[in-house]
């Protein structure tokens, strides 16, 4: 007889699982301190007009964001479908714009407040008449670095309605 056993199918060892926890909660807590919640819904119709010459924002955090077009199909039965201005999360007047640009640059650091842009992202169907009251509100508060934005192409295909 011999001394020895052979042995006899031996099998693949199983994988130690005991750390797959942690990673995974590594991996959670990392996506949810990164990703970036959406501030506000935007409640009105948005098609931005197209322009040839444009240039990115790069800080978003300098950038104060006012919305301008007709109400989304769900506010359109309250509101009505005449453009209106969205403020954060609500429907506003033009007097609501000064106000609303002095308290969102008291939220921002003393050293941003000189640098803060006004985005306006305005519907291309909107009037002209509702952009020159928020402009003149703009000014009375001293507001005065404002942007449109705007899609990338062709600026005469804004003319075609």
């Amino acid at each position: 007889m011999s001394k020895f056993n052979k042995k006899k199918d031996s099998a693949v060892p199983a994988v130690n699982t005991a750390s797959l926890p942690d990673i995974v909660f590594m991996l959670l807590f990392f996506f949810m301190t990164v990703t970036v919640m959406k501030d506000t819904s935007v409640k009105v119709q948005n098609e931005l007009p197209k322009a040839s010459e444009i240039k990115k924002l790069e800080k978003k955090d300098r950038i104060i964001t006012i919305y301008v077009g007709s109400p989304t199909e769900e506010y359109q039965k309250v509101f009505g479908t005449e453009a209106k201005i969205q403020l954060n999360d609500k429907f506003s007047n033009p007097s609501e714009v000064g106000p609303y640009i002095l308290a969102e640059r008291a939220k921002k650091s003393e050293d941003l407040q000189n640098f803060l842009t006004t985005s306006l992202k305005v519907d291309k169907n909107a009037n002209m008449g509702i952009i020159s009251d928020i402009k003149e509100e703009l000014r009375k508060v001293n507001a005065l670095k404002i942007n449109y934005t705007t899609y990338e192409g062709n600026a005469f295909e804004n003319l075609n309605r």
